[in-house]
């Protein structure tokens, strides 16, 4: 540690062991890994990409080869057995793109091989790929006379990386259900097992008559077993956020949940880490590897973007994820683009999830990424962009009813005819919305007083806009604004002491272009 307190910072570090000696900031999670070795046998955990999966599995094993002096200064160090040590197999499908079935299989005998080689375990006679596994398993309990902590890191990724190859992913999921079918009955040879990766495919398409693995990805007690909390930042982090703005790294980074609002929200690591090196605010969680099939799925579903930020969904949704059966909640969700906001309970054992975007980095990188599917290229996007700041900038009415025209007028006829999102009527206020939300303006879609519900509110550098949007055949009817204003929308604003916009826009579905644009703007007293 240096004079100021400061300690290195573990950007990109999974290996436990290098943590602690290297002198990097370390964030205690045996207070949760107590919990789950206490409690099962058999867990799965699914968490989005660059939570911190891979540190905790490595920290898991640490704990189990009894590498006591690693853990000093932490919450198990004086609550652990350090005499009873268990042989740790990791088996990690992080690394690399694996296309084949036979790649597949190469990887898996590499790792087993390895794993034999790590445990100082006889060879025995070539066979395949379950039966491997299985001796394997056997002959570390037999060697050690203890069962085996098996550990299996990003499970799913050869299924992930071939998604828009359904035939390739089938392939790959059988290979991958073909090395996990043996740990059912490697049973009596197991002490404890942890499966995580970002995905939750069912247990019949990877897991045969595994029914008791426990799914602890929406589990309250292990809510935070992977990302930073509130009270992690302030503490842990202190001699590093002076200079920064605490509540936007909040606004920024924090929000996800896997539970009810009354959960703690955690941040991703990832992006805290690089904000405290690099001292600047940026989207780097996003910028590290969106998946290219995230994109392409909700181009080919329409996905109406405004309703991105209040999806609702059922527990079982939530937990679909295959090759033939991917819902759009489901895929935003487990790969961490939306995250839980609220849980309602309308029947007993029927819970019913509200999802929306955990951050203002997720919410403004994603519907820039979703631009080109609406049909504004990424060159023309970033023109846009800058104009629209501008005016925003200036409070200028009639410069943003000349950009929003122009942005529609921008549109391509064949766009039109070659995208199903087309066929919806609610396009018009896709493109409006992630027009706006790519800014990474604070945006609220439907914004709910006692009188209902304007479509979408903006604030932007001291100004409030309510926009309602309305669709019409050809000619403009003038009752977007009217509604605003009849309904009083405006009311729960009033004592913000900040000039209120109220503007009625109207889309003309034949013309395909905004054909009214009303406004009245109510200075404040």
């Amino acid at each position: 540690m240096s004079v100021t307190g400061k300690k290195r910072l573990p950007i990109g570090i999974q290996t436990f062991s290098e943590i602690i000696d290297g002198g990097y900031y370390y964030v205690d999670k045996t207070p949760v890994i107590e919990r789950l070795v206490q409690q099962n046998k058999y867990y799965f955990l699914s968490r989005p990409r660059r939570f911190g999966k891979s540190l905790l599995l490595d920290t898991l094993r640490c704990l189990f080869e009894g590498r006591k002096t690693l853990f000093e200064g932490l919450y198990l160090h004086d609550r652990w057995d350090w005499q009873q040590t268990h042989p740790v197999i990791r088996l990690s499908f992080g690394s690399g793109v694996m296309r084949t079935r036979e790649e597949l299989d190469e990887r898996i005998r590499h790792q087993l091989r390895k794993s034999r080689e790590y445990l100082d375990l006889p060879t025995t006679p070539k066979t395949d790929i379950p039966g491997e596994f299985s001796d394997l398993l056997e002959l570390a309990h037999q060697a050690t006379g203890q069962p085996v902590v098996l550990l299996i890191d990003e499970y799913d990724k050869p299924i992930l990386d071939n998604l828009l190859a359904p035939e390739k992913a089938r392939e790959l999921r059988e290979g991958l259900k073909n090395l996990y079918s043996v740990i059912k009955d490697a049973d009596p040879h197991l002490h404890l097992v942890l499966i995580t990766g970002v995905s939750k495919f069912s247990k019949v398409s990877l897991f045969s008559g595994l029914n008791n693995l426990n799914d602890i990805t929406l589990d309250t007690p292990f809510n935070t077993i992977c990302g930073y909390t509130d009270d992690d930042i302030d503490r842990v982090f202190a001699p590093e956020l002076p200079g920064l703005d605490r509540d936007e790294i909040r606004r920024w980074y924090n929000g996800y949940r896997w539970g009810g609002p009354e959960m703690t929200s955690v941040y991703n690591p990832f992006d805290v880490l690089l904000l405290l090196q690099k001292r600047e605010f940026g989207p780097y969680w996003f910028e590290s590897a969106t998946p290219t099939f995230l994109v392409d799925i909700l181009q080919r579903r329409g996905v109406f973007t405004p309703q991105l930020d209040r999806l609702q969904a059922k527990a079982q949704l939530l937990g679909r994820f295959d090759v033939d059966d991917i819902t759009t909640e489901g895929l935003l969700f487990q790969t961490g683009y939306i995250t839980i906001k609220d849980v309602l309970e309308p029947m007993l054992g029927f819970k019913l999830y509200t999802l929306g975007f955990p951050n203002r980095e997720v919410e403004s990188s994603l519907n820039d990424l979703l631009l080109p599917v609406l049909g504004i290229s990424q060159s023309e996007a970033q023109t846009h962009q800058l104009s629209l700041l501008d005016i925003l900038q200036r409070h200028d009415l009639a410069g943003l009813e000349a950009h929003l025209k122009a942005l529609y007028a921008g549109l391509p006829h064949d766009w039109y005819r070659n995208n199903p999102i087309a066929r919806y009527e609610g396009h018009y206020a896709s493109v409006f919305y992630s027009h706006f939300a790519a800014l990474g303006l604070d945006i609220t879609v439907e914004d709910a007083s006692h009188h209902g519900r304007v479509d979408m509110t903006v604030e932007a550098f001291g100004h409030l806009y309510l926009f309602e949007f309305k669709v019409v055949e050809q000619l403009p009817e003038g009752k977007a604004l009217e509604q605003i204003q009849a309904r009083g929308y405006a009311d729960k604003y009033r004592a913000t002491g900040k000039p209120i916009h109220l503007i009625g826009v109207e889309f003309s579905r034949e013309k395909r272009q905004i054909v009214a644009f009303d406004t009245a703007t109510e200075s404040p007293p």
